[in-house]
């Protein structure tokens, strides 16, 4: 069982009052004490219902995105990450651009090991995007390199 202590910062989770923000919130984010931090272990998130806009046409782009990543002392908590993607249900920005922001604020929140994000977006136009970006560590640079060697190998 977790002590109050360890779940301090954790006020979205069992909250019935919620309110879904449909504007870009990375303060919807919040992290728990990882019991475990000596195990190299990973955290996987599958989001299978991601929408954002198209920033010239601001038309909705539906996508997959997954989010893997090795913890150190934080963890992302998964309702805060839920609402965290539900913001940018009106967020304007290419495919690309939203990966690589959805990374960036993981990485500032928990400073993990190492993060890799990706996003499958359903086709517009006859071409699908799938963009991939990940981090690590000074210890984990050999895994980024070859996950994105692995990630480029496979298309």
């Amino acid at each position: 069982m977790r002590t109050e202590k360890e779940l301090e910062g954790v006020t979205l989770l069992g909250n019935a009052g919620t309110k879904y923000s449909d504007n870009y919130a990375p303060q919807m984010l919040e992290t728990f004490v990882n019991k475990h931090p000596e195990n190299r272990y990973v955290v996987r998130f599958d989001c299978p219902e991601f929408t954002t806009l198209c920033p010239m046409t601001g038309q909705p782009d539906f996508g997959h995105i997954y989010i893997s990543y090795i913890p150190r002392e934080r963890m992302v908590e998964s309702k805060s990450l839920k609402l965290y993607l539900f913001s940018f249900r009106n967020h304007g920005d290419f495919h690309e651009d939203v990966v690589n922001i959805i990374m960036n604020d993981l990485w500032e929140l928990m400073d993990p090991r190492y993060i890799e994000v990706e996003g499958r977006f359903m086709p517009r136009g006859g071409i699908s995007i799938n963009p991939f970006a990940n981090r690590g560590d000074v210890e984990h640079q050999d895994l980024a390199l070859r996950r994105r060697d692995e990630m480029l190998a496979s298309r």
